[in-house]
C-alpha cells in the first residue's frame, strides 16, 4: 500500500513538473513584446494591402503608394513573406504565395539594380521556394535568375549596375563593391535547387574578379569600372557601398563550404581588424583607409571631406558577423560603440561622422542593422543586455516612427520629423529581427540552424546536402 502511495505520489509530482514546464513555455511564448511585433506587422501589412496593394512600397502619411521603376515589382509582399513564415501568419503568406504565381511575370521592359533585387527579389522567392518546395515558385525564381544573368555579361564578369528583364541589354558600369560581388549566397541556393552551377559559378567569377584586384595588404577598394576592372577610388571599409561584399564571403563559407570564400574571408577580416578598424579605450568603429596605404587620408573628391570618421548606420550590421565567426570581444564592443550613439538621439542617423561627433546625414529609415546584431549577440551570448537594447530600439522606433497605419522613415533624428516612405526592408528585417529576439527563450526558431540572407531571409543548413552542393554549384 506504502508503495502504491509513492508510486501515485511520484506520478502527481512529474506530472505537476510537466504543467508547470509547459505553463512556463506558454508564458514565454506569451511574450507580450513579441505579440505587439506580430500585431504590429499585421496593422502595417493590412495598411499596404489597403493602400499599395500590387505596388513596392506603401507611404504611410500620405497612405499612398511607390514603385521603384515605371511598374512593380511587387517587392512589398515578396520581401515580407518569409517574416510571415516566421510569426506563423500562414493566411498571409498563402496569399502571397497565390499572387506571386498567378500575377507577377518578370518578362518587363524594366532597367532594374542588379544587386537590389538580387537580395530582395531573388533572395525572396527562394526563401519562398524553401518554405513550400513548390516547383512552380521555383520556376519564378529560375525565370528570374536567367535575367539576372545578363547582367554579369562583362569583359571582367563584374554584373552593370542596371539589367533590362526583358532584353537584357545592360547599362551603368561604374558600380560599388556590394553591387559587385554580393551574389554568391542567392544565386549559390538558385544552383543547388536548379541543379545549374552556371548561376553559383557566375557569381563566384565576380567575386574571384575583386579578389584578384586586392592591395598588397589584402585590401579591396569601393568603387569599380566593370568593364576595364580598374578601380575607381582607393577608399577601403566595410560601410555602406561593400558591408554585403564581406558578409556574404563568410555566409558563402558557412552554407556551402567553399573553401576560396573562406580563404577570401580569413585574409579579409585579418587585414579589416589590422587596418581598418578604429579602436580607442571606449570606442571601436570601422573607418575608412586607403586600401594600399591603410592610411586614414581618404578624401572624398565631391565634398572634399575627410572619411576616415565617417561611417553609415548600414555598418551596424559587422558585429552579427564578428560574432558568428567567433570574435566575442571585438562584436560586443562595436554593439557598445553604437548602441551609445543610438541613445545619444533616440534613433540612428543614417550618416555619421564619429570624429566630429555630428550626423551628415541625419535620416533614419527604419534600418534593422544595430537590432540584427543585437539579436545575433543575444543568441550567441545569452547576455540579457542585449535583449534590453533591442527592447530600447523597438520602444523609439514606436515612438518616433509609428503612424496612424503603419510605419515611416524619420527625416531627421534631431528633430524626429516623419519621412512619407516605409521601406520594404522593414518587413524583411527590421520586424523579423525584433519578433527573434523577443520569442528567443521559445526555441522556435534557433538561429544557429539558419543563414539569413542580407534581407534577412532565412535558408536552414540542413535543407543543403553537402555532396549535392558539391555537384549542384560545380565546387568538385
Amino acid at each position: 500500500m506504502k508503495k502504491l502511495s509513492y508510486l501515485i505520489g511520484m506520478i502527481a509530482l512529474v506530472i505537476s513538473a510537466c504543467q508547470a514546464k509547459q505553463a512556463k513555455k506558454d508564458e514565454i511564448k506569451m511574450n507580450p513584446l513579441a505579440e505587439e511585433v506580430k500585431m504590429e506587422f499585421v496593422r502595417s501589412w493590412e495598411a499596404y494591402k489597403k493602400y499599395a496593394w500590387g505596388h513596392d512600397v506603401l507611404l504611410p502619411l500620405s497612405k499612398s503608394y511607390q514603385n521603384w521603376y515605371k511598374e512593380s515589382l511587387h517587392i512589398s509582399p515578396i520581401d515580407a513573406y518569409s517574416t510571415m513564415k516566421v510569426m506563423g501568419l500562414d493566411e498571409q503568406a498563402k496569399e502571397v504565395e497565390k499572387y506571386v504565381i498567378d500575377s507577377i511575370s518578370w518578362d518587363k521592359d524594366l532597367f532594374v539594380k542588379t544587386f537590389e533585387v538580387n537580395i530582395r527579389i531573388m533572395g525572396g522567392l527562394l526563401a519562398m521556394y524553401e518554405y513550400t518546395y513548390d516547383p512552380k515558385l521555383l520556376l519564378k525564381a529560375e525565370d528570374f535568375g536567367k535575367r539576372m544573368l545578363k547582367a554579369f555579361d562583362s569583359p571582367t564578369g563584374l554584373p552593370y549596375y542596371w539589367v533590362n528583364l526583358k532584353t537584357g541589354e545592360t547599362k551603368g558600369s561604374k558600380i560599388n563593391l556590394a553591387e559587385a560581388a554580393s551574389y554568391m549566397l542567392e544565386l549559390g541556393i538558385l544552383s543547388y535547387y536548379t541543379g545549374d552551377p552556371i548561376y553559383y559559378q557566375t557569381a563566384k567569377k565576380a567575386n574571384m574578379a575583386i579578389w584578384e584586384r586586392r592591395s598588397d595588404i589584402n585590401l579591396v577598394a569601393d568603387l569599380i569600372d566593370v568593364e576595364t576592372g580598374e578601380w575607381l577610388n582607393d577608399h577601403s571599409h566595410i560601410c555602406s557601398g561593400a558591408d554585403s561584399y564581406y558578409e556574404y564571403l563568410y555566409k558563402s563559407m558557412l552554407l556551402f563550404g567553399d573553401k576560396d570564400s573562406q580563404k577570401m574571408w580569413d585574409e579579409s577580416i585579418k587585414a579589416i581588424n589590422n587596418y581598418v578598424a578604429d579602436e580607442s579605450e571606449e570606442t571601436l568603429w570601422y573607418g575608412r583607409v586607403n586600401m594600399n596605404t591603410a592610411k586614414r587620408d581618404c578624401i572624398d573628391p565631391h565634398t572634399g571631406r575627410q572619411l576616415a570618421k565617417v561611417v553609415t548606420l548600414y555598418d551596424a550590421f559587422f558585429q552579427s558577423i564578428l560574432a558568428l565567426n567567433g570574435d566575442l570581444r571585438r562584436a560586443e564592443k562595436t554593439q557598445d560603440t553604437w548602441n551609445k550613439l543610438w541613445n545619444k538621439y533616440g534613433l540612428e542617423p543614417m550618416i555619421y561622422d564619429y570624429q566630429q561627433e555630428e550626423p551628415t546625414y541625419p535620416v533614419y529609415d527604419l534600418n534593422p542593422e544595430i537590432i540584427e546584431s543585437a539579436y545575433y549577440l543575444y543568441h550567441i551570448t545569452g547576455k540579457k543586455k542585449f535583449y534590453n537594447m533591442v527592447d530600447q530600439y523597438w520602444s523609439d522606433i514606436k515612438k518616433y516612427c509609428r503612424t496612424e497605419i503603419a510605419f515611416s522613415s524619420v527625416e531627421d533624428v534631431r528633430t524626429m520629423e516623419k519621412k512619407d516612405y516605409m521601406p520594404t526592408f522593414f518587413f524583411a528585417e527590421t520586424l523579423k529581427y525584433l519578433y527573434l529576439t523577443f520569442t528567443k527563450e521559445t526555441g522556435v526558431f534557433n538561429l544557429d540552424d539558419y543563414v539569413f540572407n542580407t534581407e534577412a531571409h532565412p535558408f536552414a543548413k540542413n535543407s543543403f546536402d553537402s555532396a549535392k552542393v558539391k555537384t549542384n554549384l560545380g565546387l568538385e
